[in-house]
């Protein structure tokens, strides 16, 4: 793992992100680092209060895990995007409790569009294919180049 891009600070305004805010009380607290030269990765651990059934965490979070990697996975990358479409598949159930890892990664660049992929995987030995989405990430200016 690249030091630099594993390290790199937080974007303007995310501290409060309900994925990703470190001060978001209510949301899932999630920190990603990158993986690779062109991915983003996370440890989640499925908790009561994001249950939908009882005990299956709610589908829409783990929906909200994939696109919050995909968006890191261009952030590492020092680019700005965000999700324009999302084609998700949700293979088995995560129940409460279950340690998950989360990834995502960029496929290609063609100007101001990427195509990229993530997956929500159990953390256990075998690492079973949880949900997956792949996505087309329409990229634009930065703040930073505004």
């Amino acid at each position: 793992m690249d030091p630099e891009t594993s390290i790199r600070p937080r974007p303007k305004n995310v501290r409060t992100c309900y994925v990703c805010g470190p001060d978001n009380g209510c949301g899932l607290q999630v920190a990603f680092l990158a993986d690779g030269a062109h991915g983003s990765r996370a440890l989640y651990t499925a908790r009561p209060e994001h249950e939908g059934w009882p005990g299956l965490l709610r589908g829409g979070v783990t929906f909200s895990l994939m696109d919050e990697a995909l968006g890191w996975a261009v952030h590492f990358q020092r680019l700005y995007g965000v999700t324009a479409r999302i084609d998700t598949r949700f293979r088995r159930p995560i129940p409460i409790g279950m340690p998950v890892v989360i990834k995502a990664w960029t496929i290609d660049q063609r100007r101001r569009i990427a195509t990229a992929r993530a997956e929500v995987r159990a953390e256990a030995e075998g690492q079973s294919l949880l949900a997956e989405a792949d996505a087309t990430i329409f990229l634009q200016e930065s703040e930073n180049q505004k």
